[in-house]
């Protein structure tokens, strides 16, 4: 690897060859945490607990990966489709004129003044501002499925507690769970709870 690059670039080298090596995809959480094993000193090395150094983490991330998509684009090599839950590199294809146009998020995570500016405070609007536009049906069924309750039947909080609790406990780390299964199960309560209060 070039160690003249700029941090960007050097980034977006790191994130191209863990595409490479995972033709099916990979998802945003499991890239950060190659990059991390991996010491990138690109990204914070530190617990995604806090809102503000996830945010941050998420913007470097997406950052390099919209670099790279143009990269790769202009260089008619691949397409890298973008999706938090799954990144992947995909064959290279004129008919992708889209990223030609607008893109409200590639302009969004290329301009790093968002990185720069962006205190806790405006974590936290964001967030607010996200679930807000959150379209409901399909992130509430979404939710539900994955907690797997039954749709027909009436739904409650306390229902809905009472399975998180069984979900954390049974895909717990500590007890030989899934970490991003975990993420998956905190994330659909944290939607959830927004529908049941």
């Amino acid at each position: 690897m070039n160690s003249d690059l700029d941090p960007a670039q050097s980034l977006c080298e790191q994130v191209h060859e863990l595409l490479r090596g995972t033709p099916a995809g990979i998802s945003e959480f499991e890239l950060i945490q190659q990059l991390k094993s991996r010491h990138s000193t690109h990204i914070p090395n530190l617990p995604l607990a806090d809102k503000l150094v996830l945010f941050r983490t998420h913007f470097l991330l997406f950052n390099a990966l919209y670099l790279l998509r143009e990269q790769l684009w202009q260089a008619q090599q691949a397409h890298v489709d973008i999706n938090p839950l799954c990144v992947r590199l995909l064959p290279w294809s004129p008919d992708q004129a889209a990223l030609a146009e607008r893109d409200p998020l590639r302009d969004y995570y290329l301009d790093l003044r968002h990185l720069r500016e962006t205190g806790e405070d405006d974590v936290e609007k964001l967030l607010a501002s996200f679930w807000t536009r959150m379209q409901g049906g399909d992130e509430k069924r979404a939710a539900l499925e994955l907690f797997e309750l039954d749709l027909d039947q009436p739904i409650s909080l306390a229902v809905i507690k009472l399975r998180y609790r069984q979900l954390v406990s049974q895909h717990h780390p500590d007890r030989g769970g899934n970490t991003s299964r975990l993420q998956s199960i905190n994330l659909a309560m944290e939607i959830l709870q927004r529908y049941y209060r």
